[in-house]
């Protein structure tokens, strides 16, 4: 049985939220193009960003539609804030931070 986040996290306030995913070739695209309506593109099949916890509770609903829960996964890493978790590149960065607003 799944948590509900607020309970998993301990408050109700924005979430830093890094999702990774592993998808059928079929649906690689259409799971891309979801996140990228919320989320910054990191790399292949890899986005982060803030957001509501109303919006990752959506996000998981709309990729449910999409993916298949028998053959996918998508993993979910949740922090209080960017703060929180510490990140470095290794190699090349794939997204240009720099261009994000």
């Amino acid at each position: 049985m799944e948590l509900k986040i607020t309970k998993l996290l301990g408050y109700g306030g924005n979430v830093y939220v890094i999702i990774v995913y592993d998808v059928g070739e079929k649906r690689v695209n259409k799971v891309c193009q979801f996140l990228r309506r919320y989320l910054n593109w990191i790399q292949n099949s890899v986005f982060e960003g803030e957001l509501t916890i109303s919006e990752i509770e959506k996000i998981k609903l709309e990729l449910r539609k999409i993916i298949n829960l028998e053959e996918d996964s998508i993993i979910f890493y949740l922090f209080r804030s960017e703060k929180a978790m510490k990140k470095f590149v290794m190699g090349v960065s794939k997204a240009d931070m720099g261009q994000i607003i």
